[in-house]
């Protein structure tokens, strides 16, 4: 029987939605590492990472059960985020030096990782980690949600157009991008490249920087 709260059953996916937990931290690792098996480690949560987030911010993240086995989640930390120089890593956010970047005074939530069991994907997963997202924006009275998008049909066009070139034609929708044509359909803006952000040689690097606005949002 799996402890802790279910805060959300899912209407697509019939998941049960838990607030993370530490004791569940290496069934997240295997969430996270069976969900990007061709991204470096180094960028992505570690056990001991994923125990010490679900200690910071356990309200801003979200665990999918599958009656008592774990096989999906969506994380997040509140950050200080700076639009006019908005241009970082993942490394900026997720610093890998035991903390867990979450600080509590950030007026922003910043999207670390969604992540799904490969067997469970094509279920709505995805769009019930961003509704639950949005609405921990609205709770907490944050600005909004930002992260870095990953951009993998960007390999079929990085000979022919730069990073940004790519974005501006999957937010004119001259491209479909199967990650962010999505995002935009959840009402996220598709706002510039961010070089390095991740290790992915497949798309040199490059994330989209996209950033959700809640529009209940109110300056204290």
């Amino acid at each position: 029987m799996v402890e802790g709260t279910v805060v959300h059953v899912g209407k697509k996916s019939g998941l049960h939605y838990r607030h993370p937990r530490p004791e569940w931290s290496t069934e997240m690792e295997h969430i996270e590492l069976s969900s990007f098996p061709t991204s470096d480690p180094e960028d992505l949560y570690n056990k001991q990472e994923l125990e010490v987030l679900s200690r910071d911010f356990p309200q801003g993240g979200f665990v999918g059960f599958d009656g008592d086995s774990a096989v999906a989640m969506g994380l997040g930390v509140q950050v200080h985020f700076d639009e006019d120089n908005p241009v970082h890593t993942v490394h900026d956010i997720m610093p890998g030096d035991g903390s867990s970047g979450h600080i509590p005074s950030g007026d922003w939530y910043y999207g670390t990782s969604i992540a799904v069991n490969p067997t469970y994907r094509r279920k709505g997963i995805g769009g019930e980690l961003y509704l639950l997202r949005k609405q921990v924006c609205i709770t907490r009275n944050l600005k909004g949600i930002i992260a870095g998008g990953v951009m993998p049909g960007f390999a079929k066009y990085k000979e022919e157009m730069t990073a940004d070139e790519y974005i501006t034609a999957v937010r004119e929708k001259v491209i479909y991008d199967s990650t962010l044509s999505f995002q935009a359909n959840n009402g996220f803006e598709l706002v510039c490249a961010l070089p390095n952000y991740i290790a992915n040689p497949e798309i040199d690097n490059y994330a989209a920087l996209i950033i959700w606005r809640n529009l209940e949002y109110k300056e204290s």
